[in-house]
């Protein structure tokens, strides 16, 4: 990955709301090219929502979003996935009734730079053995490594990472694990939400706290153990 592509995010006073329901309070981020940082807190805190704030998927935010030099916080999402965000939802949203490789052409290539399916299959050998298999006979992990697999092909730098262990079995959260030490080899920026606090603290640099719309604490990853108690007292863990 070339790196004029990689960009830092600095998010400022960002709010958003669902109608009446305010659930962003101010989030205020600094992720550097190539890092790897989690939110991390409790359920209905704000951590999905910040995700989807920051594609544009809800429409009633406010704040800023500088990408690099560029401001995201009025652009609708499809500029925002042009400008190199991807998000993969925590749902996978995976076409059941496709095959993988139907599943890996859906997205377009938005921009430079995005792998081929050939550098995916190689990338993502189970999902090359099943290239012809639908989306109902895949495993958790299988749908999950196909979710990821589909956003690397758009050209996107910067993935936006909503519970990718979720649900799975420890082996596949061990490969998701493997998997996103390799994109950030590779020069990807990796935002990503987790519960799973044992995974988040093996895998990013820095970590944020969200506790009722509010980032409300930052550790580095090397201060991890160190700060546990107060880690366990935002999460409840």
């Amino acid at each position: 990955m070339n790196d004029d592509k990689r960009m830092s995010l600095k998010v400022r006073d960002l709010r958003a709301r669902y109608d009446e329901a305010q659930v962003l309070h101010g989030i205020n981020l600094d992720i550097g090219p190539g890092e790897v940082v989690t939110l991390l807190g409790r359920n209905g805190v704000g951590k999905t929502t910040t995700l989807r704030a920051l594609m544009g998927l809800i429409r009633h935010r406010t704040g800023s979003v500088l990408f690099g030099d560029r401001e995201l916080i009025k652009l609708d999402p499809e500029r925002i996935a042009r400008a190199g965000l991807a998000y993969c939802p925590e749902e996978r949203g995976i076409f059941c009734r496709l095959t993988v490789h139907e599943n890996l052409l859906l997205p377009p290539v938005l921009r430079p730079g995005g792998m081929s399916v050939e550098e995916l299959y190689a990338m993502f050998p189970n999902l090359a053995n099943r290239s012809a298999t639908a989306g109902t006979k895949l495993s958790g992990g299988e749908q999950q490594m196909l979710a990821i697999a589909r956003i690397l092909r758009t050209g996107s730098t910067f993935l936006l990472l909503d519970e990718p262990t979720e649900g799975l079995a420890p082996v596949v959260v061990q490969q998701i694990g493997g998997l996103i030490r390799l994109l950030k080899s590779k020069g990807y920026t990796i935002l990503l939400v987790e519960q799973n606090v044992r995974f988040a603290e093996t895998v990013a640099d820095r970590h944020y706290v969200i506790e009722h719309g509010k980032v409300v604490d930052m550790v580095q990853g090397g201060e991890f153990a160190a700060r546990k108690a107060s880690l366990q007292a935002y999460l409840g863990v």
